[in-house]
C-alpha cells in the first residue's frame, strides 16, 4: 500500500507547527524521504530532530505503510 504523502506531511506539520514539510516517494510507495525545516529543531542534536519527525509518523511506520524513511532536517535560515 502506497503512503499518502499529503497525510504524512500533515502529521509532521501537526507535530511541528509552523514547519516547512515535504515528503517524497523514493520508490515503491513505502520508501520515503522527509525534508523538514522547523524552528523546534534549534538546539537539538540531529538524532533528536529525527526522533521528532519519526514520532510524528510512528502510526504509519507501525502499520507498515512506511518501510523506510530518510530524513533531512534544518532550522530556518540554515
Amino acid at each position: 500500500m502506497a503512503a499518502d504523502l499529503a497525510e504524512l506531511e500533515r502529521m509532521i506539520s501537526d507535530a511541528l507547527p509552523g514547519a516547512e514539510v515535504s515528503v517524497a516517494d523514493e520508490g515503491g510507495g513505502d520508501h520515503l524521504r522527509a525534508t523538514v525545516i522547523a524552528a523546534q529543531f534549534a538546539g537539538l542534536s540531529r538524532i533528536d530532530q529525527h526522533r521528532l519527525v519519526r514520532a510524528a509518523v510512528k502510526p504509519r511506520m507501525e502499520d507498515g505503510t512506511i518501510h523506510a524513511l530518510s530524513i533531512s532536517t534544518k532550522t530556518p535560515g540554515n
